[in-house]
């Protein structure tokens, strides 16, 4: 019976060591959550807590930003008026010929619809 109550005893210790990992397990386990989200206060956005500016600080980020586009627009300008083409060669112009075509084409077509609607109206 000895060596079944020093087996007993030691299965006892063996249980409760286990238990005493299983908390310290647990105990990681919620010190890693912590960190990963935040804390659970604040909101997390791709594992980091999401920070927040001030007025004044959001204020001087959007003066720097308006400055930088009134450069940049600057500098578009510049740019455009040194490599403005002539007026001349943008503007694309038909020839007299195809004009006088295309009318004639067009006269022809709607001569054709009003035809088409004598005859209906006759038709009916």
């Amino acid at each position: 019976m000895s060596s079944l109550g020093s087996v007993l005893n030691q299965l006892r210790n063996e249980r409760m060591q286990a238990q005493q990992r299983l908390q310290k397990f647990e105990a990681a386990i919620i010190a890693i959550e912590a960190v990963v989200n935040g804390g659970g206060s604040q909101s997390v956005i791709n594992g980091r807590p999401k920070r927040h500016l001030s007025a004044a600080a959001r204020r001087r980020i959007a003066q720097a930003q308006r400055a930088r586009w009134a450069e940049a627009r600057q500098h578009k300008a510049k740019s455009e008026a040194e490599n403005k083409p002539s007026k001349t060669s943008t503007k694309r112009t038909m020839p007299t010929a195809a004009r006088r075509k295309i009318a004639a084409f067009q006269k022809a077509r709607w001569a054709k619809v009003r035809a088409q609607q004598r005859q209906q109206k006759k038709a009916a």
